[in-house]
């Protein structure tokens, strides 16, 4: 196991009826005046907004909310709610909602403490040296941005639009309400999205190009085996609280690190990342939804780059799936097999076509794969690194 510097500062706070503690974790924290991030009106309808403002008021603390986040989460939103939170004189933020909500809080909060940056700035190099104090009401399972150091943003004013990601440890909230009733009303297509998402997040940490890490690899294959158990349970039927709560807490353990610990030393992005990079490209250009961007593309990566360690994807069919092969070849493609069957059983696609709704031509598919590697300037991937050619290779393979 190689060294690694393990930091996951984040108080939990989970179960029914949570949400009725966020102003007493505001507080903990040194808030005094709140500024509410949400996404669509579904925050609104369901009342939820509307109690959390009941609660901070009951507690004295002034609050002032504003939606509009949408999947992909935008850079224009961002400034805007940067704009209204500086003259709300705000010292914490609060991100109620799933991923996109939570990423979009990150940026205002760095952007605030620092308003002599714009906030795209500091994703492209400008360090974030300080911020204000980030909380967040998490009411979709997915993204485990509630207990991670990324987020990420597309800059929408761009031509054509791009999306990137930033790590830093204020990135980390200081709280994560977590109430898996609240995610009982999403869509069945928007936890399945999250089901593969969390899946996701587990899969880049697992294939990566240091091994040997035997405590953290049962980590990980326990949370495979999981997601992959209730995930398709939680769509079949979302009243479900026992689905509902193992979802949610996967989400967040899936992208907190403990399932990378070792795996590449004390580096920001340990694990491989290649399927988010090319599912991030996808979702920049056709603003698709993001769980669903990498079950299209999984198996023709998986396919692409197993032949660098046959071994390990071996042992993941072995290990997750209960494969008794023992070709090593013949259990990785039972295994990559496994994972496209559970991809479908929560209602993801497993082609761009399908994805897309349309096959993509070879010309569309060198737009994605410029975006990927930002104009032919980077690879992507640890496990196998990938150039443009096999990047080119690997969509077309998913066509």
């Amino acid at each position: 196991m190689e060294k690694f510097v393990y930091y996951a500062p984040t108080e939990i706070v989970f179960g029914r009826d949570t949400e009725n503690r966020t102003a007493e974790l505001v507080k903990k924290y040194g808030g005094t005046r709140v500024f509410v991030i949400y996404g669509g009106h579904s925050a609104v309808k369901s009342g939820l907004i509307g109690r959390i403002e009941e609660n901070l008021k009951e507690a004295g603390i002034p609050m002032l909310a504003m939606g509009g986040v949408v999947p992909n989460p935008l850079v224009s939103t961002a400034r805007e709610m940067v704009k209204a939170a500086l003259e709300f004189d705000a010292d914490f933020i609060l991100g109620v909602g799933g991923g996109s909500v939570m990423d979009t809080a990150k940026g205002v909060a760095h952007a605030v403490a620092s308003p002599e940056h714009d906030i795209w700035d500091f994703w492209t190099g400008t360090k974030v040296e300080k911020s204000l104090p980030i909380g967040a009401v998490l009411t979709i399972s997915a993204a485990g941005s509630e207990t991670s150091n990324s987020a990420v943003l597309t800059n929408d004013l761009k031509v054509p639009p791009t999306k990137r990601g930033i790590n830093n440890n204020f990135n980390r909230c200081k709280f994560a309400i977590m109430n898996p009733e609240l995610t009982m009303t999403l869509p069945k297509y928007q936890i399945g999205a999250g089901a593969a998402d969390i899946f996701m997040h587990t899969s880049e940490r697992y294939f990566a190009a240091i091994l040997g890490n035997h405590l953290t690899d049962e980590m990980a294959e326990g949370l495979f085996r999981d997601i992959i158990l209730y995930g398709p349970k939680g769509v079949e039927d979302p009243q479900d609280y026992e689905a509902m709560s193992e979802i949610m807490w996967c989400g967040s353990v899936s992208h907190v690190g403990l399932t990378g610990i070792g795996a590449q030393g004390d580096t920001p992005r340990e694990g491989d990342w290649a399927c988010h990079q090319l599912g991030m490209a996808i979702s920049a250009l056709y603003d698709s939804t993001h769980g669903a961007t990498l079950t299209a593309v999984w198996a023709a990566w998986a396919r692409y780059v197993r032949e660098a360690n046959i071994a390990r994807f071996a042992q993941f069919a072995r290990k997750v799936y209960g494969i008794t092969e023992e070709d090593d070849m013949k259990a990785s493609e039972a295994g990559i097999e496994c994972t496209n069957a559970f991809f479908k059983s929560v209602g993801m696609p497993l082609s761009l076509t399908e994805l897309l709704g349309h096959e993509p031509t070879d010309e569309e598919i060198e737009a994605i794969a410029t975006e990927c590697t930002y104009d032919r300037k980077r690879k992507i991937g640890s496990f196998k690194v990938l150039d443009y050619d096999d990047i080119v290779a690997i969509y077309k393979a998913c066509r």
